[in-house]
């Protein structure tokens, strides 16, 4: 799972091309999707100096979890919304920063509109230090 369109300049992909063709030629699907937990309600934030709930979500995770469980449960939740993950079976989700991958959980998927229904069933690895 990548970044959306737009990430870091209008209209552009971020994912390296590179990377893309490695990606494809081992049959991985790639799915783009914007994050489920930022998106438009870090935009109103930003923009009115609030914060929402949906930020509060991510920022629990972060600084409970670590960045990259934030990022393995987005990417499980963007996934599933895609269609690229059926809700019956349990994922290994990875997840880390631009730094590379740190946390590794299997979960069982869920569509963001059902957020609760996400289950992590078990952290295979986690940083200790946050």
């Amino acid at each position: 799972v990548t970044h959306q369109y737009g990430t870091t300049e209008e209209g552009k992909w971020d994912m390296e091309s590179q990377y893309v063709s490695r990606l494809k030629e081992m049959d991985v699907e790639i799915v783009s999707q914007s994050h489920m937990l930022s998106g438009v309600e870090k935009s109103l934030s930003r923009d009115t100096g609030g914060i929402s709930r949906i930020e509060i979500v991510a920022d629990v995770l972060r600084k409970l979890f670590g960045k990259g469980f934030k990022v393995a449960v987005e990417v499980v939740l963007m996934a599933a919304d895609s269609g690229a993950l059926t809700m019956e079976n349990e994922v290994i989700a990875v997840g880390g920063t631009a730094y590379g991958a740190d946390v590794a959980c299997v979960i069982k998927p869920a569509h963001s509109n059902n957020f609760y229904g996400l289950q992590i069933s078990e952290i295979i690895c986690m940083p200790r230090e946050k």
